[in-house]
């Protein structure tokens, strides 16, 4: 009895040396873990003040909830501080912007304007390329899904490379008296007949996306990186990338912020994410 006593005993003991070697050792280790943010949902929470610094959530019936100096606190942590590419005067005037007594600013999960691009790599017609998608949510019955917004694909693009050059083909302007016959020698055996579409024309890539999956040309593979692009904020727009590093500034952290000005700057930033310039 004795034995078995003092082998229970000295088998807590090596238990417990060793849980406190471990608290003591991974410490540090557990403090990033918890700094860092790991979920999308969980940014959306630190950047409304949903979420305290040990990652407790907060309710609308909590006092601190959406609490303007506990996202004062926060705020800063959410920036990407490693690469040093953020303009720190912008960066304050965003935060106070956004925590703002009078009119603070909020992310809505379901309803802001915001997108996910999807870099991902397929196989078309047997060679790997790669493509990325612009993911968007649209709401479905009671709740909301993704949704492939639109494509960029420099598989696709090369099809249409339009010439705009003075001396490119054209259907002569009197073609119509010809009941049109020109068309016979200019579509035939042409690999770019977007020449003789409006100086407005724009592929439908989203389009073409989705034959080639419905043919059986084109097949996913796998996804390679997410980023997503924010517009939520009246002003400004900023981005947010997984930063996969040690240390207490890691996870999803904004890594780019862009005062936009008025509309067209918006549209400009929007056609430079999507690819269209």
């Amino acid at each position: 009895m004795k034995s078995i006593l003092f082998a229970l005993i000295t088998l807590l003991s090596i238990h417990a040396s060793v849980g406190q070697g471990l608290t003591d050792s991974m410490k540090d280790t557990e403090e990033q873990l918890r700094a860092s943010t790991k979920q999308i949902n969980q940014f959306f929470r630190r950047f409304n003040g949903e979420e305290d610094e040990d990652g407790k959530r907060y309710y609308p019936s909590d006092k601190r909830y959406r609490d303007a100096n506990l996202r004062k606190r926060y705020m800063p942590v959410l920036f990407d501080t490693k690469t040093n590419q953020l303009d720190n005067d912008q960066t304050k005037a965003f935060i106070a912007k956004i925590t703002d007594k009078k009119s603070p600013a909020f992310l809505d999960f379901n309803q802001d304007d915001w997108l996910a691009e999807v870099s991902a790599t397929f196989k078309y017609k047997g060679r790997a390329i790669s493509g990325t998608l612009y993911m968007r949510l649209q709401q479905q019955g009671q709740g909301y899904e993704w949704v492939i917004d639109d494509v960029a694909f420099s598989q696709f693009k090369k099809w249409f490379d339009k010439d705009t050059t003075e001396t490119k083909k054209f259907l002569h302007p009197m073609s119509h008296e010809l009941d049109f016959m020109t068309l016979r020698k200019g579509l035939k055996d042409n690999k770019h007949a977007e020449q003789f579409t409006p100086r407005t024309f724009q592929p439908d890539y989203l389009t073409l996306f989705i034959y080639e999956l419905n043919q059986g040309n084109l097949e996913f593979t796998s996804v390679k990186n997410v980023n997503f692009h924010f517009f939520a904020i009246d002003g400004y727009y900023f981005g947010i990338s997984n930063f996969n590093r040690p240390g207490y500034n890691s996870g999803w952290l904004i890594s780019s912020l862009v005062p936009l000005a008025n509309d067209d700057q918006k549209q400009q930033m929007l056609d430079y994410i999507y690819d269209k310039n």
